[in-house]
C-alpha cells in the first residue's frame, strides 16, 4: 500500500514537474525556437488548432523563425494570429513564407523573464507541496482505519517527504538553468 502512494506521488510530482518544464520552454530567449509558438492557435474547421499542425516551423537562425503554411489560405490568419497572441513578435511574409525575427533581448526584458520564471517554479513549488499534502492525507486516513500501522505511517511520511525533496531540487534545477540561459545572450 505504501509503494502505491509513493508511486502515485511520484507520478503526479511528476506531471507538474513537465508542465513546469513545459511553461520554461515558452518563455523566449534570446534564441529562436519554435517552442515560442506553442500558445499560438488558428480557428480551422471549427477548432482552435496549433499553428505545429498547420504548418512547418524550423529555425532559419539563431534570431529568425520561418513558417511554412501547408496551405496558403492560412498564411493571413497565421499572421494575425501571432500578432494577437501578444508575444512582442512581428510576421513578415515574403511569398509562402512566413518569417518572424527575434529582437534582441534588452536588460530590462531579460530581468522581467527571468521574474517569470521564478513566478512558475513558485507555482511549480506549490503544485508538488499540494500533492505531497494530499498523499499525506491519505496516510492519515489509511492510519485512522486502522489499514497501516503506526511505524508504516511515519516511514511512508518520510518517503513522500523525500519524493518531494527530490522533485522541488528537480525544479529549483530547472528553473536555475532557464535564468542562466535568459542572462548569459
Amino acid at each position: 500500500m505504501l509503494d502505491e502512494i509513493n508511486q502515485e506521488t511520484s507520478q503526479r510530482m511528476q506531471k507538474s514537474i513537465n508542465v513546469f518544464s513545459s511553461n520554461l520552454r515558452k518563455i523566449r530567449t534570446g534564441r529562436a525556437t519554435p517552442d515560442i509558438l506553442d500558445s499560438v492557435h488558428i480557428e480551422y474547421y471549427g477548432n482552435a488548432t496549433p499553428i505545429q499542425q498547420l504548418a512547418n516551423i524550423t529555425v532559419e537562425d539563431a534570431q529568425t523563425l520561418a513558417i511554412s503554411p501547408w496551405e496558403q489560405k492560412f498564411i493571413p490568419e497565421i499572421e494575425l494570429a501571432i500578432v494577437k497572441a501578444n508575444l512582442g513578435l512581428n510576421p513578415i511574409t515574403s511569398g509562402s513564407i512566413i518569417r518572424i525575427p527575434l529582437p534582441h533581448l534588452t536588460e530590462e526584458r531579460r530581468i522581467e523573464l527571468t521574474k517569470q520564471v521564478s513566478h512558475e517554479e513558485e507555482i511549480a513549488k506549490v503544485s508538488i507541496r499540494n500533492i505531497r499534502r494530499d498523499s499525506i492525507q491519505d496516510l492519515k486516513d489509511f492510519f485512522k482505519e486502522k489499514m497501516i500501522s503506526e511505524d508504516h505511517f511515519h516511514k511512508g511520511q518520510g518517503d513522500i517527504q523525500t519524493i518531494t525533496d527530490d522533485m522541488i531540487k528537480n525544479v529549483e534545477s530547472l528553473s536555475e538553468e532557464k535564468q542562466k540561459e535568459l542572462m548569459s545572450f
